[in-house]
């Protein structure tokens, strides 16, 4: 099987594609047929050096990707060959506060999915719900979550409130459709011109460029039009999430 790992930091040339043996799962190991991944903004970090957690050495990159399990390990009570998965970003942080125990990430300090199969514990997967097709299912574990959790950790608002997004990346797209199945109202702010338009048919209430409008952020919204700027300012603040 094919897999690339990383073979120190500074960039794309220190990703190595190996041909490796299909690998057999441990007992309570799970083994996948990767059909999907998907590239996030910490995984660019972890490849050129910049991000706060030390990769391991010649370690498999890529926490988000989804496929099928082949094999499972004598002891797995979980899955079944057959079942579509997904690896979860903190592998074995399941509840709680996070600690220095629960910091371990898949394409960081544990192997990822950016190869042909991956091996999981049973305890860092998830079921793929149906409905998803493999692309959708890849893009969830860190950007759809970062997004829910900035969205929903405090409190889940109310449907007519307003939602402030910045920028139109993973998290920021997942964080304004998971607004607007709440019934919420979106602020999207964006310093690029091509993206006004695909905010907008994502559902963006409000679309403020902040190359034409640099404090924006000094503006308050109240009942904007779609796309058009507040004349003075309002009452009210956007909730936060990025």
């Amino acid at each position: 099987m094919r897999s690339y790992r990383l073979e120190g930091l500074g960039g794309t040339e220190c990703l190595v594609m190996r041909e490796e043996v299909r690998p057999e799962p441990s007992p309570q190991e799970i083994v996948v047929r990767v059909r999907a991944t998907s590239l996030n903004r910490r995984d660019t970090m972890i490849l050129n050096g910049t991000y706060p957690l030390t990769p391991r050495r010649g370690i498999v990159p890529l926490s988000d990707g989804a496929g099928e399990v082949v094999a499972i390990g004598d002891d797995v009570t979980r899955f079944a060959v057959g079942d579509r998965v997904t690896g979860s970003y903190f592998a074995r942080w399941i509840d709680g506060r996070i600690n220095a125990g629960l910091i371990d990430q898949l394409g960081c300090t544990l192997d990822g999915m950016l190869g042909e199969y991956a091996v999981l514990d049973e305890q860092w997967a998830v079921r793929v719900p149906e409905h998803l097709d493999w692309r959708e299912a890849a893009t969830l574990s860190c950007a759809g979550l970062t997004a829910w959790n900035a969205l929903t950790g405090a409190e889940i608002p109310k449907p007519g409130q307003w939602v402030l997004v910045k920028g139109s990346g993973g998290v920021s797209l997942f964080a304004l459709q998971f607004a607007k199945l709440l019934g919420c109202r979106v602020v999207a702010v964006t310093s690029r011109a091509e993206k006004v338009g695909k905010l907008r048919a994502m559902g963006a209430d409000l679309v403020v460029s902040s190359t034409d409008m640099p404090e924006w952020g000094r503006w308050c919204v109240a009942k904007p039009a779609v796309s058009t700027l507040p004349s003075k300012p309002a009452a009210r603040r956007p909730s936060r999430s990025r």
